[in-house]
């Protein structure tokens, strides 16, 4: 059983919860999300904010707080074999609570099927908020190209445009 070893990242300006499944190998040697290099999660949320792609944790997290995203994961603690999400086993959720209950969440996305499967699964009926499913932006989902991608995921932006305008 492995524990999830990287604390969430949120502060109260954050509208948007990307959750991922679990932390890589890679990231959780790093100890920050999306450590692995061909993971495109920063270069597809930097193109969609129109931002540069942050390269350290501390850009990272700059990056995040600047476009008011919250980032976590589904899972707490699991067994996995190396990173490969469909080795995932005995599944302990995170308390999403932590961030929903300290930061004004207007949408929910997960990256990939995974993730939408553990949150449908163990946090959608506590949180009672939907989530949207993204394409996942691992390697291993090479059937999306970036640009696809980054179309993709435009809707994170979309979602807050609107919240402001009903503001």
């Amino acid at each position: 059983m492995i524990a999830h070893p990287i604390p969430p990242i949120y502060d109260p300006l954050s509208r948007v919860l990307i959750l991922g499944s679990f932390p890589s190998v890679r990231s959780r040697e790093q100890g920050f999300f999306y450590g692995h290099p061909q993971n495109r999660f920063w270069k597809v949320t930097a193109a969609v904010f129109d931002d540069e792609v942050p390269g350290n944790i501390e850009e990272k997290k700059a990056f995040l707080f600047r476009n008011h995203i919250a980032l976590w994961d589904v899972i707490g603690s699991c067994d996995i074999e190396g990173s490969a999400d469909s080795s995932i086993r005995n599944v302990s959720p995170n308390d999403l609570g932590i961030i929903l209950d300290s930061a004004d969440i207007k949408a929910i996305f997960v990256n990939g099927k995974t993730a939408y499967r553990y949150y449908r699964e163990f946090s959608g009926e506590k949180t009672k908020r939907p989530a949207v499913c993204l394409p996942s932006t691992s390697p291993a989902n090479a059937a999306w190209s970036l640009d696809r991608l980054i179309e993709s995921w435009k809707c994170i932006k979309d979602a807050m445009q609107i919240q402001e305008e009903r503001a």
